[in-house]
This record gives C-alpha cells, sequence and structure tokens, in this order.
C-alpha cells in the first residue's frame, strides 16, 4: 500500500551530461577521457580507479545504464561545446586531460545546455492523410498521379501555414514548384502575387526555369536579390547619396584602412588572430581572406545586436586580440558608412528599417514560400514576418541544418507551429536518390533527433565500405587508386570536412592526372564539371547527389572538427547552438549525397558518429 503512495522516479535523460560535469568536479587531480568513462560507467577494472579509490566517490557508477561508447560520445560533445577544458598533461604533452570550464560550472548551476538541443524539443507529427484529401487527390489525379500521398498534401495544402519537414531525397524543390504551378492554374492566384525565397543563385536560377517552361512568371528571388530590389526602387527615401554593395576589392581596402588606423601590420594581425596549427594548413592569401571575412561578420553581427565590448570577457593575449578586432570593426563601421559601401547584411537589415519606417511601401504577397527553411537566420525571418503574407509555406529538413556557425537558428522549425496560425505539418519521408541500403545508414546517422526514419524507393546492390588506414598518406593514395581504376570520373564526389584534406588530395589527383574540380567553403560557388571528379567540403556539397561518394578522414579530429577556422566565433560568442549535434548533421549530409556507392575512409581513431549499428550495415576493412 505504502509503494502504491510514492511516485514513481524517471530519470531526466537530457540532464544526464551534469553526471559528467559532477564528475570532473568530484575527481581530485586532472583525468583523461577513457578514466572519465570507465568512472562513469563503473568500471573497477581500470587500475586507475582502484589504486586512486575513485570507486568510493559519490559519481562513480553514475551512467552505468549507458555503454562506454555512449559516455566517450557525451564527453565529446561536452568538449566540443566548451562545457570541458582540454590541455597537455604534465607528464606528458601528447596526452590530453579534462577539466570543467568556465562555462561548464554555469552550467551546473543553472542547467541550460540540454535546451539547445534538437532532439530534446522536437516532436514530430504524424501527417495524416484525411478523407477530404483522398477526395481532391482523385479530382485532381490528371495532374497529382506522379507523386507520393504525403508530396500530394504538400501541393495542394490549403492551410495558411505549412511547414514541410522534406527528408534528403525526397523531391523537396519539385513539391514547392507544383504548388507554385497548382496555385496559378487552379487556385486562380495571380502569379505576381507568389514570392518564392531561396537561399543561393543558382537554386533560384533552376526554380524561375522550371516556371517559365510552365508559362508561369511567379517572383524568385534569394533573400539578397530581394532586398536589394527593393533598396534601389527606393534608394532616394532610405539613403541621401549612392550606395554600392561592397566587392572583394573594397573589402580589402577597408581591411588595409582599418589596419593602418590601428597602427598594426596584416603579417601581424594575422599572427595574433590565427593559432600556430591554422597558419601551418593555410597559406597568407587564404589567411587574409579568413581574416577579412571575420571582421565583417563582426561588424554584420554587430550592426544586428548591438555592438558590445566583449573584450572584458578575457585576459592576457586573448584580451589583446579581443581589443584588435574590436578596434578593426569599429574602424570598419564608419569607414564603409563614409564610402557609401554595405555588405550583404546591410541589405537585410536596411530593408527591414525600410518597411517598418515605410510600412505603405511593403509589397503585398498573397503566398510566400520559403526553400532551405532549416537554415533561416533571425534577420531573414523578421523580413517574412514584415511581409505579413496571407500564406506561408516553407520547406525543410532539421536533419541538414548545418550552418549554425554562421547564424542559422533551427529553432524557427521547432517553434513553428506555435508562432503561426492556421498550421499543417507536411513530412516527407520517401528518398528517391539513394538505394535502400545508403538510406538505412542515414537513418541510423541521425538516430539521436528522434526524427521519423525515411523510406527507400529502390533496393539497389549493397555497396556500403568503411576502410581503415594507417595514415592520411595511405587513405588518400587508395582513393586514388580506386577512382584510377574505375575507368571514368562521371559522378564521383570526394567530400572532406576541412579545406586542407581538399587541398592536399587536389596535389595527388594533378600528380595522377585525374581530372577535377575544386568546390571548397572559400569558393563554394564553383559548378559541376562533365568528366571531372568533383572535390569537395561537405558544406560546400549541400544539395548535390552523385553515383559515387567518398568521405574521407571519417576519424574524431574531423568528426566531430576540433579545428577552427574562425578564432572570433568563440572570442564574441556570437552564435550560440550544440556543435556536437551540428558536426552530426554534417555528417549524415556527406553520406546523404551518395545514390549507390559510398566509402568511409579514415586513420587513427573512427569517429563516434559512425555508430554500431551503422557499422553492421557496412563492409569493414583495415590497410
Amino acid at each position: 500500500m505504502m509503494d502504491e503512495l510514492i511516485p514513481e522516479f524517471k530519470r531526466d535523460d537530457k540532464l544526464n551530461y551534469l553526471f559528467v560535469l559532477k564528475a570532473l568536479n568530484e575527481i581530485p587531480f586532472p583525468i583523461g577521457r577513457l578514466l572519465l568513462a570507465d568512472f562513469l560507467v563503473g568500471d573497477r577494472s581500470n587500475k586507475s580507479i582502484l589504486k586512486n579509490s575513485l570507486d568510493e566517490k559519490h559519481n562513480f557508477g553514475a551512467l552505468k545504464f549507458l555503454t562506454k561508447e555512449e559516455v566517450l560520445a557525451m564527453i565529446d560533445n561536452l568538449i566540443s561545446n566548451k562545457l570541458i577544458d582540454t590541455s597537455s598533461a604534465m607528464f606528458n604533452k601528447y596526452v590530453k586531460v579534462l577539466e570543467i570550464s568556465e562555462k561548464g560550472q554555469e552550467d551546473l548551476m543553472n542547467p541550460r545546455f540540454a535546451e539547445k538541443k534538437f532532439s530534446n524539443n522536437y516532436i514530430e507529427d504524424e501527417t495524416e492523410i484525411t478523407a477530404d484529401d483522398e477526395i481532391l487527390f482523385r479530382e485532381f489525379d490528371f495532374f497529382l498521379n506522379k507523386y507520393n500521398p504525403l508530396q500530394k498534401k504538400a501541393i495542394i495544402s490549403r492551410r495558411k501555414s505549412v511547414l514541410c519537414v522534406a527528408g534528403a531525397g525526397s523531391g523537396k524543390t519539385t513539391v514547392l514548384t507544383k504548388r507554385v504551378e497548382f496555385l496559378t492554374k487552379f487556385y486562380g492566384v495571380d502569379p505576381r502575387k507568389i514570392l518564392a525565397v531561396t537561399f543561393t543563385r543558382k537554386a533560384r536560377a533552376e526554380m524561375k526555369n522550371r516556371l517559365n517552361e510552365l508559362g508561369i512568371d511567379a517572383r524568385v528571388e534569394t533573400f539578397n536579390s530581394f532586398c536589394e530590389k527593393i533598396l534601389l526602387r527606393n534608394s532616394g527615401l532610405i539613403y541621401n547619396r549612392p550606395v554600392r554593395i561592397a566587392s572583394y576589392h573594397d573589402k580589402i581596402l577597408a581591411i588595409i584602412a582599418a589596419l593602418e588606423n590601428y597602427g598594426i601590420k596584416m603579417d601581424v594581425a594575422i599572427g595574433k588572430y590565427f593559432s600556430e596549427h591554422q597558419k601551418k594548413v593555410r597559406t597568407p592569401s587564404q589567411l587574409q581572406t579568413i581574416f577579412m571575412n571575420d571582421c565583417f561578420s563582426v561588424l554584420d553581427y554587430f550592426k544586428l545586436k548591438g555592438s558590445k565590448d566583449f573584450t572584458n570577457d578575457f585576459s592576457g593575449e586573448e584580451y589583446s586580440t579581443a581589443k584588435m578586432i574590436r578596434g578593426i570593426v569599429e574602424f570598419l563601421g564608419k569607414y564603409m558608412e563614409m564610402q557609401g559601401l554595405r555588405t550583404y547584411a546591410d541589405q537585410l537589415n536596411d530593408a527591414m528599417n525600410f518597411f517598418e519606417n515605410h510600412p505603405e511601401k511593403i509589397p503585398v504577397f498573397e503566398h510566400v514560400l520559403v526553400d532551405e527553411f532549416q537554415d533561416v537566420n533571425f534577420p531573414q525571418v523578421r523580413l517574412i514576418d514584415l511581409l505579413k503574407p496571407a500564406n506561408l509555406f516553407c520547406v525543410g529538413d532539421p536533419r541538414q541544418s548545418i550552418f549554425g556557425w554562421r547564424g542559422s537558428d533551427i529553432n524557427y522549425i521547432l517553434n513553428f507551429k506555435n508562432k503561426y496560425k492556421d498550421v499543417e505539418i507536411i513530412n516527407l519521408k520517401k528518398n528517391y536518390r539513394s538505394s535502400k541500403h545508403i538510406v538505412d545508414l542515414m537513418n541510423h546517422a541521425i538516430s539521436s533527433m528522434k526524427l521519423a526514419k525515411l523510406e527507400s524507393n529502390f533496393e539497389g546492390d549493397k555497396k556500403l565500405n568503411l576502410y581503415k588506414f594507417d595514415s592520411d598518406d595511405a587513405e588518400f593514395e587508395f582513393v586514388t587508386r580506386k577512382i584510377l581504376s574505375l575507368g571514368s570520373y562521371e559522378n564521383i564526389f570526394v567530400l572532406a570536412r576541412t579545406n586542407k584534406q581538399l587541398d592536399n588530395l587536389s596535389k595527388i589527383f594533378v600528380k595522377n592526372r585525374i581530372p577535377h574540380i575544386l568546390k571548397s567553403d572559400d569558393k563554394p560557388d564553383v559548378e559541376l564539371k562533365r568528366g571531372f571528379v568533383t572535390l569537395s567540403t561537405i558544406h560546400a556539397i549541400k544539395g548535390l547527389e552523385s553515383e559515387i561518394v567518398f568521405v574521407v578522414g571519417c576519424n574524431l579530429s574531423n568528426f566531430p572538427c576540433k579545428a577552427s577556422e574562425h578564432p572570433i566565433m568563440e572570442l564574441v560568442k556570437m552564435y550560440e547552438y550544440d556543435k556536437d549535434e551540428e558536426e552530426r548533421r554534417l555528417f549524415y549530409v556527406a553520406i546523404s549525397r551518395a545514390k549507390n556507392v559510398l566509402y568511409l575512409t579514415y586513420n587513427k581513431k573512427q569517429t563516434y558518429f559512425i555508430n554500431p549499428e551503422m557499422r553492421e550495415l557496412m563492409d569493414e576493412r583495415n590497410f
């Protein structure tokens, strides 16, 4: 009877990470990640635990309900998100020890880290095909018969606000274009009252061409092209003199002027800003470009959020670097205004300010459709809200949200049904791109996100390979020989996490006379070429697909990526997001590019993003 009165205790799995932080506080000496994992799972076979009486500590075995691999992944997640600091051990500089960071201590007092995790906040709605839907499907069968029921529902939905959660290869661009055709041909919507917004010029051109072939003159824009047209049309009301977008050359001149004003030379500034490792793997020209772009990123961020003195958060050399960046950025703001120059971020900000001051000038659209909604940031969403469309249709895939480092916020998908009225969530789950084997691998890769599994459209042969090598050289040599043996360079992607890996691969390909193009983070707009192998970073390849895909460097150094090419992101704390989750999604994007054949290669320690379920699906070999 008494037992019935005692409520059942339910552990909150979202807060399991706190045991890791508590353990670091409790253990009285620096500790490595393996020993920490053994401590948390309660493994007394580790001699250091008994030798130091760690099994008598309060948090010993606190995570015994998890596997050691799961705990190690949790530790790495906390390192990636700066709740745990790493440093070299006193007795061996090659051994890394862990300690709780200041950010970690703050989270122990006021747990907030779990709130950032997508999997802790998203509840997926099951899409219902209603009797009314079935009637419409039959009525418009001549128009919809090529599409699956969920695609049909997305094309014809009459709700005011629709979020189409479209998995990789599920035909989202086709659905979006077909919806515009449906609205104009069967609902009598004036094409001039439709605005479709994409993120890239290439996506805009593709959609515009598709609609033109259908004889539909709807307005298709990128966020920036839409704003630029507004600014040019109303320049007399917005600016008191000619203003133009700053070119690359303009930005270089601005940075040079800023450095002269601050009294420091470019090579000295770069020496202060980048770590020794970052300087080793980049040419002086590349470092200058990254430094310039980072300074302008901070300038745009301050314009959006308001300038702040972030130097007080630092001391020593970090304070000196932060002070330099602040001085440069403050000068850039004044210089750009004096020269009549604006950045792409200014386009959005100036357009929004104009709309807020002149609401009568806001163009009226009956339907606004937004592609790649998982990549939107605050000013872009603010712009959509200012347009106040009667109908809003957004397409996005939270599985492929990989741009948090530049301000994209996955929470706009999370909060969609709470923000808008008359909402319908439609899940496109059938993948038409990849074989069943690759789709199964994809589902396991992001199982922690707790989204519905994607379904495959065709079986295909099982061609999933996981290969381990002794070194980068051996790994890259294998990829080179394998490509040479294929006899054709059509439909081959070689994907890497970092630009450095691509540069090294490109040199080897040149020696072996393999024709290839390079799509890097610095040059994402390079077009694919027929008969050429495509070497690309994963960020730059998003949205594209190929028959054969190699993903190189699938180890702990690259996934999650330990190196930061943009130190200012850490200095200013510009964007707060779960870096480990985003890195996992980036790995998912890489493998989801493959249609039929996938090679994952690595040396050193395999990334924990490849979980046991994934390994069971792949053919493993050690070279």
